[in-house]
């Protein structure tokens, strides 16, 4: 059998048709804005700062110290009065033992609900860890093997038979023949026998290629970040001899309504940069009041525990707060006078939470009636929801 432990000739040319991009660099052929950087791009100026001033010990292919992606993702001061910002607003001991995962041999499982961070965690630890965020399999019902381990040219595999030069490599494989880290993004909505693909990978370190007679074998400093949505559990269930190979980290759900707020004031002001909106940054009090309906719809119950709410079927997660206060400001910037208003995170709000027509109608009507309508202060965002309301049941 044949063993490749680098990437061989005919899969390394393959593999790496494109050369990896420069962290930070511009995309090829086009001096366009980027709508939405890669992390490495976006915090190249932070992720070479750390570099240059890390000192500790690197794991092998590591660009960063463990010490260092922590740093990274949690931010902090350098010694060089680099003032590096927090990708992610958590528990520090979950993130240190997610990134210490991945210095062992064990893959890592980021768990939760929807609009928990988990993307966008495991894109700022791969472009912290490797500078290369975008080795990336997206995992649906339609996902095949071949995104995890191979697939083929089938020009040139039937012009010249299976060969190295025919190969397509996945993600996966490109990883493991340079040390970098893969991402695997919803990994149980892929079907059992795509995740078990996965085994060999996990506990080998190989990826077997039948069709050669040989295998490839992962460089010291590959590894796995997948995420999963626990709402999917029983949808494509891993199966106990995969799940033995991840250490799974649960990412939970913002502690408090401040620590909420503040992540999404925090998105919303990124956003507003990356799409040049021309308005002004929303008032705190209007992102406290998108975010205390979410959670109160969530939980079931009002912030001061008095009266019982019923709860939609969509999940209200913190990605879909920073949406309505986004889609919000897009209004104030072209339809109004760049302020936002209530008018403008209402239909917002009634999109975000009335996602079933049969039941989430009802359920969004007892809260206006039982809740906002009666709210000091919220006269304003009651009186548009309403409106929203009543034009569409036509009334």
């Amino acid at each position: 059998m044949t063993t490749w432990t680098q990437p061989p000739a005919g899969i390394a040319p393959e593999a790496t048709a494109v050369p990896p991009r420069p962290v930070g660099a511009a995309p090829r052929g086009s001096g366009d804005q980027l709508l939405r950087p890669h992390a490495e791009q976006a915090f190249a100026d932070e992720l070479a700062a750390l570099a240059a001033t890390d000192r500790r010990r690197r794991p092998p292919s590591w660009r960063l110290s463990p010490w260092a992606v922590v740093t990274y993702v949690l931010g902090g001061t350098l010694e060089d009065g680099t003032v590096v910002t927090p990708k992610y607003i958590g528990s520090r001991r979950l993130v240190e033992v997610a990134v210490a995962t991945l210095a062992t041999d064990r893959a890592l499982l980021l768990l939760g609900s929807p609009g928990t961070a988990k993307s966008w965690l495991s894109e700022h630890l791969a472009a912290a860890i490797s500078g290369d965020s975008t080795l990336v399999v997206q995992g649906t019902a339609g996902t095949s093997e071949d995104a995890v381990r191979y697939g083929w040219n089938y020009a040139r595999l039937i012009a010249e038979g299976p060969s190295r030069a025919a190969m397509v490599p996945s993600p996966v494989m490109r990883a493991m023949a340079g040390g970098s880290l893969a991402r695997i993004e919803e990994l149980t909505r892929m079907g059992a026998e795509v995740q078990d693909a996965l085994i060999t990978v996990l506990s080998e370190k190989t990826l077997p290629v039948a069709e050669l007679a040989g295998e490839v074998q992962a460089v010291a400093g590959f590894n796995i970040i997948a995420t999963a949505n626990d709402r999917d559990r029983g949808v494509n269930e891993m199966s106990s001899a995969l799940r033995r190979r991840f250490n799974t980290v649960v990412l939970p759900l913002p502690a408090t309504e401040d620590v909420e707020v503040e992540i999404v004031s925090r998105r919303v002001a990124q956003l507003g940069r990356a799409l040049d909106l021309p308005a002004e940054p929303p008032a705190g009090a209007e992102v406290r009041r998108v975010v205390q309906i979410f959670r109160e719809l969530r939980s079931g119950v009002t912030t001061d525990g008095r009266t019982t709410v019923r709860t939609p079927s969509s999940t209200l997660s913190t990605a879909e707060a920073i949406s309505v206060i986004t889609g919000g400001l897009t209004l104030a910037a072209h339809f109004g006078d760049g302020r936002l208003a209530a008018e403008d995170v209402a239909a917002g709000l009634v999109g975000a939470v009335v996602k079933d027509p049969s039941t989430d109608p009802v359920v969004w009507r007892e809260y206006l009636e039982g809740v906002m309508r009666d709210r000091a202060g919220w006269k304003d965002l009651y009186q548009a929801c309403w409106e929203l309301d009543t034009e569409a049941r036509g009334q």
